[in-house]
């Protein structure tokens, strides 16, 4: 549909405002959040896989990622081809219903499709193959990330059954976690883990990424109400109370278990609670957003010793305690906060609260399954291509150096 009558000037400065913050998000925000917590002879390693991801998923999705996401006429599991290389898109397009460009809408997506793969980069850091990496993000946006998001936001099957994802709890935080944890497993741990990994190298900079992340998440969340309104303007206020909440909990599980809150905990917890909120922020109130991130700092906090304790996994950066878990929670606990008991805006005519868990149950487990096992089939085939571990000696040197050529510090 066209017709630049239909475009809203409110709305659009809003989300091109938006999908400014969310691609802040990833550059810089979550570079320095990850480079900050790995050692500082591979600083350089993980900024380089923050930006070459970044490069690669925008023009993959211009290619064919958004229409296998959103293209009219697919099916209920996948999008179709139809809008590749954005055919039938132009300066005046405008979706049913929107009040967008429909190359606003895509520019926006395509941020949300620039930050999940480099979510997944906190599991492999330190010890992992630069064309790996490449090959592996490509293939996991083409083959995880934009079915999920059809089956969600594309008119897909979730869709169909009612499944509420305002922001992407599923379609960001449930794919990216657990894909992360499959990647982590068949890469192996880091030299010494869990005993003897060393601390990160400069918490300062951690700080500064979060504050980063936690700024650039209003849009992330606030943007996705597609139009400047009361529900952009609500998902911004509970996103920011979930996020002080859930930093508060770690804080003070922190000081309670080890009598030293940690800088790099305290941001941690924020992290979580930004994750939790994701799904619910277009449907919760702010009663709902303090509990989210109750919920969300305490459960994730518990999965950071679950993974690396009892399933001794090397998820170097939590990105499946603290996104994958803080997205599934935030996606399961939403059809209860979303009741107008709570404050939220309520739930579909017809839907009850058992009825919208189930549905959200639903929407989760079949995430999992898929992002496993899809993820393990991409793992195999890069081992094939190019392998998938850097050598010991490498490791020993630094990634930035043996892989890249450079150092992030001249000591």
């Amino acid at each position: 549909m066209t017709g630049a009558i239909m475009i809203d000037s409110g709305d659009t400065a809003w989300i091109l405002t938006s999908s400014a913050l969310v691609l802040f998000m990833t550059l810089p925000g979550l570079a320095l959040f990850y480079g900050g917590l790995v050692q500082a002879r591979n600083i350089l390693s993980v900024l380089m896989h923050c930006m070459a991801i970044a490069c690669l998923a925008s023009v993959l999705w211009v290619i064919v990622g958004y229409s296998i996401a959103f293209a009219p006429g697919g099916t209920g599991w996948f999008g179709g081809f139809g809008n590749s290389f954005l055919i039938g898109i132009g300066r005046d397009t405008v979706g049913e219903g929107s009040t967008i460009p429909t190359s606003l809408f895509v520019m926006f997506q395509m941020t949300f499709a620039v930050i999940t793969p480099a979510l997944i980069v906190g599991a492999y850091v330190e010890r992992i193959k630069f064309a790996a990496v490449l090959i592996i993000s490509a293939l996991w946006l083409l083959f995880v990330y934009a079915p999920v998001t059809h089956w969600v936001w594309g008119g897909g099957w979730l869709a169909e059954m009612g499944v509420l994802d305002f922001a992407g709890g599923i379609v960001v935080h449930v794919t990216a976690g657990v894909s992360a944890l499959v990647i982590a497993w068949q890469l192996g741990p880091r030299a010494g883990f869990p005993s003897s990994v060393n601390p990160p190298h400069a918490p300062w900079m951690v700080m500064v990424g979060a504050a980063m992340l936690w700024v650039g998440w209003f849009g992330f969340n606030g943007g996705s109400a597609l139009a400047a309104d009361g529900s952009a303007a609500m998902a911004v206020l509970v996103t920011h109370l979930s996020a002080a909440m859930a930093s508060l909990v770690w804080l003070v599980i922190e000081w309670l278990r080890f009598g030293k809150p940690s800088l790099v905990g305290l941001v941690t917890g924020t992290i979580a609670g930004l994750a939790t909120i994701t799904p619910a922020s277009g449907f919760v109130g702010p009663a709902g957003g303090i509990i989210l991130g109750l919920a969300g700092g305490l459960l994730c906090y518990g999965a950071v010793d679950l993974v690396k304790k009892v399933m001794k996994i090397d998820d170097s950066l939590d990105v499946l305690a603290v996104h994958g878990v803080g997205g599934a929670t935030g996606t399961l606990l939403v059809g209860f906060l979303a009741t107008t008991a709570f404050g939220g805006a309520g739930l579909a005519e017809g839907m009850s609260v058992g009825g919208q868990f189930f549905v959200q149950l639903t929407g989760v487990v079949v995430t999992i399954v898929w992002s496993a096992i899809a993820t393990l089939i991409i793992v195999y085939v890069t081992k094939a291509l190019v392998g998938l571990r850097t050598a010991a000696d490498d490791e020993i040197e630094g990634l930035d150096f043996t892989a890249h050529g450079e150092r992030g510090y001249n000591h």
